[in-house]
């Protein structure tokens, strides 16, 4: 199966938990992506894979208009209810895939995508499409989680979270991150990092899995070697794993032509 076809059944399967997941409802990460689509006056914003439509219900109140865009429709049906049942009518709902973007060029002052992008399979095509709807002067805000600059470490991190979730495709490195959209023509114009601690049975549940994936997690956990123990903060109580840490980074690119 492939990663678009994994991601379609995984998040339909599951739309409802990505309206409720803490860590996709709040964060540090949110409220920055907010204050900084604010700085200036935007109008339209472009919300890719808009999962359980937190960010395009955290910018409902001050931008015109909002398109909410997701190529799983149980995900785009509950961000719906989840966004209008908080009053906001003003916006619109479409699916479609990252990476073909079904909308005119110089369309949107503002694209944004959060913690969604590991799971596409061409993240340049994406990026080259951002690019290719934003008006001159735009920026694209993209959050992710990253993989750590080591490869050992970012092979173990890919690993866990692939095994965890069929539908995820590769997290990449901060640097892959800036080289990607500087390629694409973007000015990088901040970065900024957050540590995310996943609490493990939360972090493993949202997914569905069976009892002998976490089994084989859990094991992998276990026996990986101390650097990654301590990079990855993991917490172990009678051969279980409580929690580890990764990160997540936001990027704010502008398009200047």
């Amino acid at each position: 199966m492939d990663i678009k076809k994994q991601v379609l059944q995984q998040f339909g399967q599951h739309a409802s938990k990505y309206v409720s997941s803490q860590t996709h409802a709040k964060g540090k990460d949110l409220d920055l992506l907010v204050m900084l689509a604010l700085s200036e006056n935007h109008s339209s914003v472009l919300d890719i894979a808009t999962g359980g439509g937190h960010v395009a219900n955290a910018l409902a109140p001050y931008a015109k208009h909002i398109v909410a865009y997701d190529m799983t429709p149980e995900i785009l049906a509950s961000a719906e209810s989840f966004i209008t049942g908080n009053g906001h009518q003003h916006i619109q709902f479409v699916e479609g895939d990252a990476e073909k973007l079904p909308f005119a060029d110089h369309s949107f002052d503002i694209v944004t995508c959060r913690i969604a992008a590991h799971h596409f399979p061409d993240v340049h095509s994406f990026i080259q499409e951002s690019y290719r709807v934003l008006k001159r002067n735009g920026r694209l805000l993209i959050i992710d989680n990253v993989a750590p600059e080591s490869d050992l470490l970012d092979q173990f991190y890919n690993t866990v979270e692939k095994k965890r979730d069929p539908s995820h495709n590769r997290a990449f490195k901060k640097g892959e991150w800036m080289h990607f959209l500087e390629s694409s023509g973007f000015t990088i114009e901040s970065m900024y990092t957050f540590p995310k601690t996943f609490a493990f049975d939360e972090w493993f549940k949202r997914m569905g899995q069976s009892d002998q994936v976490r089994q084989e997690l859990t094991q992998l956990m276990l026996e990986a070697p101390y650097e990654t123990h301590h990079y990855f903060r993991i917490q172990t109580s009678k051969q279980q794993i409580m929690s580890f840490r990764g990160q997540s980074a936001l990027i704010q690119a502008k398009k200047e032509v």
